[in-house]
């Protein structure tokens, strides 16, 4: 079980570095033609993708949904945002959005964790809805106009410096803090500590007798996914220079829900895929008519009903089964005793 995992793993890298080259051929060919439209609305989509990463941390590896992720991605938006309005640096816009992150997700945490299954999912919505009005009603951070005016930032990275109004740079920014984002959810779910994760997904009531607090357990990756949401938020008032409580509302937790079953529960790099397919499918189907949000339902209900697994919940096992079956052949011809060998 535990080399099929790892397999599992090695495949879903694989994936990683085909997304990464993807990315890399559409910036080339963006910056190529002097349109920025489609570098920013990629940076976009690689934003999302960190909150789809947040949402397939609690989904597909303890099998808890929630639907207020987007609670947490508006956190680490909303400090950004003000930290950039005081002091236009961008490490410590993204130290303090992941720090706040970590606070409300811990709160959040400690409310949420009382409870179990729909309860748990209805807590968390509750929670995201709650904070959304509470800003929505504050002139202080903008009411429901949000926070505009937020200057643009240059990135300094070791001797190197970027700035966020160059659609290519800030794209490529964005990229290397999805991949580290996703090395490190990675590693870490093969500790110990991913174990636990993927038991309580198996089978809850078996893990205290393993010696581990469930309770702990699904605290720890409940703050977990609400700072991985709150950094990538962190990313969106310097690509977009403003903020809304828009941010919270109950379509952006359900879009990185969506994107998540789309690319494959429990696999990190399908939601990835799903983020970028779910944009693509809402940018083209969004330019030919306004009720695109009907369009995006009927594919996701048909893609629940036919393709349950997802994207690369489908291809992952496929590629492993090859895998294995080539191994075994391997195996098998190697054995072969050749004429004249046997005794």
């Amino acid at each position: 079980m535990h080399d099929q995992q790892s397999r599992s793993i090695r495949i879903s890298h694989c994936f990683l570095l085909l997304f990464c080259v993807c990315a890399l051929i559409v910036a080339a060919i963006g910056a190529a033609s002097g349109n920025s439209f489609y570098l920013r609305l990629g940076t976009e989509a690689l934003i999302f993708s960190g909150l789809a990463l947040s949402v397939d941390l609690l989904l597909g590896y303890t099998g808890a949904l929630s639907l207020g992720q987007a609670l947490y991605f508006g956190v680490g938006a909303y400090v950004s945002a003000l930290v950039l309005l005081q002091t236009p640096s961008f490490w410590l816009a993204l130290s303090v959005a992941g720090g706040a992150s970590l606070i409300s997700a811990f709160i959040g945490g400690l409310i949420a964790n009382r409870v179990r299954a729909v309860y748990f999912t209805l807590i968390t919505l509750g929670l995201s809805q709650v904070v959304g009005k509470v800003i929505y009603n504050t002139r202080e951070l903008g009411a429901s106009d949000g926070i505009i005016g937020i200057p643009v930032i240059e990135i300094g990275i070791g001797n190197w410096s970027v700035s966020a109004a160059d659609p290519m740079a800030f794209f490529l920014v964005v990229l290397a803090f999805i991949v580290v984002l996703y090395g490190a959810l990675a590693y870490l779910l093969e500790t110990p500590f991913g174990r636990v994760l993927i038991a309580l997904r198996s089978n809850e009531k078996r893990v205290p007798f393993l010696g581990y607090s469930v309770w702990r357990a699904r605290m720890a990756a409940y703050v977990l996914a609400g700072v991985v949401a709150g950094l990538s938020g962190a990313f969106y008032p310097m690509l977009r220079g403003f903020v809304s409580p828009e941010l919270m509302s109950f379509s952006m937790s359900s879009n990185a829900v969506v994107a998540v079953l789309f690319g494959g529960a429990g696999t990190l790099v399908g939601a990835l895929y799903g983020s970028i397919l779910l944009v693509v499918i809402k940018s083209i189907v969004g330019s030919w008519t306004e009720h695109h949000l009907i369009v995006i339902g009927a594919l996701f209900m048909c893609s629940i009903l036919f393709f349950p697994r997802g994207f690369m919940g489908m291809i992952i096992p496929f590629f492993l089964k090859r895998s294995r079956d080539e191994e075994q052949t391997t195996q098998a011809s190697s054995t072969v005793s050749l004429p004249g060998e046997a005794k």
